[in-house]
């Protein structure tokens, strides 16, 4: 079996359909609440710069909170694991809600920044918890329908987030886009503290010890790490001394974490999530598929409104589309890895997905709006495929006491890779403008940011446009390479049938 310990006995949190009915509307809005906190700020940007100032550190608001929910994943995966998931739920939901409320109180830029990372904090614990509860809730049979339904959380507030981000910041005011968190999470809350009965742990006559040393070690690397990997070409140039400093520095620290987690009794990170080949190859794919979902999710709008000349609302709702076939095409996976396996179903997800993407830039100049859309509707379809019979699988070959931390391995991996995605890809556009407009890269005319701020959709010069589509189609093209990279993970280091444990 691959190493893994036999399962233990437990009964599934709650008693009976009523009570598991209820903690699965708690994990649904807590799910909300993580789903719509990433897009529901964007929209409201400008009146929040108006009312508070310091333009120049707003993107903080989006890489504070990235930084503090990826490297707390581990964390939280760990403690679930030592002292169960009600606790760490609870914990995370009010560091969520306290970070809401300091948020909507805040005073200048900078507090409104450090209440973002109380949120993220918070946040860590809600993305990683919720979906080590959902394999707790329901047998391998049934785990497919709980996750359709997470899938299809985040679909709705992918789609649904900026508008309301946009409404509120219009027609009452920007704090409401964090006060409005508070009546969702105290409920989700509620029904967590009132439903949620964990089964009695068994006492195991030694004292539970939590790696307090490795995680402000993780913590302190990663946040040094992606850090740079954020900033990095945006706020200084890669080769400056502030880059340079930045990653010599994630290095020591992240020989530190290595150190630390061989001696430590009970490490936040075990050496078991990369000894064992599921999880190691799953934790790799998942982190290809981090850095692939950046060419759509970051480049695509810009591709649809200055390329193909379409409105905001409409250049979202080209991205959008993917977020309907990616939760329809995940609750119908379960057909599929039910007969040929996990392995062979995300192989199958992740090979259609690397021909759609380098299909991308072989789309007509400058095309029609349903092109690119068609693509992602397809694409969706395909991940969807890919992703959840990973994630399934992953938590089907651990027992109880090391679900949560496998589950947090591979959202962390997947976290990291978007961070990387962002940074490489970025690198990748701006290379590219350069040489088309004869800029010099890095915070010269050619940068990407610069140069659809300086357009109005739809009116850039012919030049400009053909740059701009250059620039994206590389990024695809890097996308296609990233999947096809997860393909040959999952071909060669991943076991062809999942040493699955039964309930």
């Amino acid at each position: 079996m691959d190493g893994t310990r036999p399962a233990v006995g437990r009964a599934a949190p709650g008693a009976g359909p009523d009570r598991r009915g209820a903690v699965v509307a708690a994990l649904m809005l807590a799910m909300a609440l993580a789903a719509l906190d990433a897009t529901i700020v964007s929209t409201a940007v400008p009146q929040i710069v108006g009312d508070l100032g310091g333009f120049s550190l707003f993107s903080w608001l989006f890489s504070g909170y990235l930084l503090a929910v990826t490297v707390t994943l581990p964390v939280y995966g760990k403690l679930s694991d030592t002292f169960g998931r009600k606790p760490v739920l609870v914990v995370g939901a009010a560091l969520f809600l306290l970070g809401s409320l300091l948020c909507a109180l805040a005073w200048n830029m900078a507090a409104l920044i450090a209440f973002r990372i109380l949120q993220g904090l918070g946040g860590g614990a809600l993305q990683g918890t919720v979906q080590t509860l959902a394999a707790d809730l329901y047998p391998l049979e049934e785990r497919p329908r709980i996750q359709a339904r997470l899938s299809t959380v985040w679909a709705v507030s992918a789609i649904a987030g900026p508008g309301l981000g946009g409404v509120l910041a219009a027609y009452a005011d920007w704090r409401w886009i964090f006060l409005i968190n508070l009546p969702v999470g105290a409920l989700a809350l509620w029904l967590i503290v009132r439903h949620l009965h964990e089964p009695p742990r068994k006492a195991s006559g030694t004292r539970a010890r939590v790696d307090w040393a490795g995680a402000v070690a993780l913590f302190a690397c990663g946040g040094v790490l992606l850090t740079a990997l954020v900033q990095g070409g945006v706020a200084w140039p890669w080769l400056s001394a502030p880059s340079l400093a930045l990653f010599a520095a994630g290095l020591v620290l992240l020989a530190a974490v290595v150190v630390i987690e061989r001696r430590a009794v009970e490490p936040i990170i075990p050496g078991w999530v990369w000894r064992r080949r599921t999880i190691a190859a799953v934790n790799l794919a998942l982190g290809a598929l981090g850095v692939l979902m950046v060419a759509p999710t970051v480049f695509l709008p810009t591709y649809a409104q200055s390329v193909l000349g379409l409105a905001p609302v409409a250049a979202g709702f080209v991205l959008s589309v993917w977020t309907l076939s990616w939760p329809v095409s995940a609750a119908l996976s379960q057909h599929v890895y039910r007969r040929i396996g996990f392995r062979n179903t995300a192989m199958l997800g992740i090979g259609a997905a690397s021909l759609l993407l380098f299909a991308f830039p072989f789309l007509p100049y400058p095309g029609e709006a349903w092109q690119p859309a068609l693509l992602m509707l397809l694409l969706g379809g395909a991940l969807g495929l890919f992703q959840l019979p990973l994630i399934v699988g992953v938590q089907s070959t651990v027992g109880w006491s090391e679900r949560g931390t496998a589950t947090a391995s591979v959202l962390f991996c997947r976290q990291t890779g978007q961070t990387v995605g962002a940074a490489a890809f970025g690198a990748i556009a701006n290379g590219v403008l350069a040489a088309r407009l004869g800029g010099t890269g890095g915070h010269g005319a050619g940068d990407l940011d610069s140069v659809t701020r300086a357009l109005d959709p739809g009116a850039a010069g012919e030049s400009v446009r053909r740059a701009i589509a250059d620039a994206v189609h590389a990024v695809y093209l890097g996308a296609a390479g990233a999947a096809a990279l997860a393909f040959l993970v999952l071909l060669l280091v991943a076991p062809r049938r999942f040493p699955v444990l039964r309930d």
